[in-house]
């Protein structure tokens, strides 16, 4: 029971993350509300990783993949999530931040010679894509307004995970699986903290910032990245990998469910068939296969996790 808990809590915080980030970008724009939650929660997993003695790799392979990661897993897709927010919909983004296991499937098959595509793959995946164009086509009706920019922004976040997982499993399958979470996010801190300056012109004032925001970025920062990657990999250690990841299938239902109450997005047919079909093709693409990609894989959300994830 407390283990299903856990689970639950999990869904809930993963799938709030969009919401948060709708609410934070609104004030103080992608780059800069990406660089202090990030930036914050590498503070904290650096502390960890020093307080239980976990080291960097001592391999070179592992020490460049383990920096590639925190560039492709948390730096580059979570810029791309909060860009796209600025103009879709926050449930929508957490529609198409499901596709992930797609990527995977795709990346998986050119990368990895154990992980080749299948009948029952390829129809999982038109399916799913499927779901993706039902989605996109969504910007035609003044109802709901949600660029195709922003979506293709959400999916390409989407790839990077899944570009990370399969880099994870053929490089640091042997590395600790908290060491490669705290250092992605240590990579992905120190990228965005000294990016953003120079990419933003001027910086957002703080004192100009509503009681709201602090709030919200302590959450993203500590809660929503810090805690649940420590409750994703409880999971992991206590239920396996394959079990663990059944949690994307709660973030769907989750963001759209808060966009709607708090932000008033609308839910129409085709998100929810969109939806419907999106986890309908992971679900086909997956059905009895054993194999996972690896118990250290990315998070969802978001970040990501491998094999369905961020």
């Amino acid at each position: 029971m407390k283990d299903w808990a856990i689970f639950g809590t999990l869904g809930v915080i993963w799938g709030s993350s969009f919401l948060l980030i709708k609410v934070g970008v609104e004030e103080l724009g992608p780059l800069p509300l990406v660089a202090v939650r990030i930036g914050l929660a590498a503070l904290v997993m650096a502390v960890f990783l020093w307080l239980t003695g976990r080291r960097w790799p001592a391999n070179r392979v592992e020490r460049a993949a383990l920096v590639f990661i925190g560039v492709m897993n948390t730096a580059v897709p979570f810029t791309l999530i909060t860009w796209g927010e600025q103009d879709i919909d926050s449930g929508l983004a957490t529609v198409l931040n499901a596709t992930t296991p797609l990527f995977t499937l795709v990346f998986a098959h050119l990368a990895l010679s154990d992980e080749r595509s299948t009948p029952q793959k390829v129809i999982g995946l038109v399916a799913g894509f499927a779901g993706v164009a039902l989605l996109a086509s969504r910007n035609a009706e003044s109802s709901s307004p949600n660029p195709v920019s922003g979506q293709v922004a959400v999916l390409a976040a989407a790839a990077c995970y899944a570009l990370s997982a399969v880099v994870i499993r053929r490089y640091l399958r042997r590395v600790d699986p908290l060491t490669v979470a705290g250092g992605s996010l240590i990579v992905g801190g120190i990228t965005m903290v000294l990016i953003t300056p120079l990419m933003v012109h001027p910086l957002p004032d703080i004192g100009g910032l509503s009681a709201k925001i602090i709030p919200v970025m302590l959450t993203l920062a500590v809660l929503n990245t810090v805690i649940a990657y420590f409750l994703f990999y409880h999971l992991i250690d206590t239920w396996g990998a394959t079990r663990t990841t059944l949690v994307t299938y709660l973030m769907p239902p989750i963001g759209v469910t808060l966009g709607a109450i708090f932000l008033d997005e609308t839910v129409d047919w085709k998100i929810v068939v969109g939806a419907a079909l999106i986890l309908g093709g992971i679900v086909a693409a997956n059905w009895r296969a054993h194999r996972q990609l690896s118990p250290a894989a990315p998070l969802p959300c978001e970040p990501v996790q491998s094999g369905v994830d961020g």
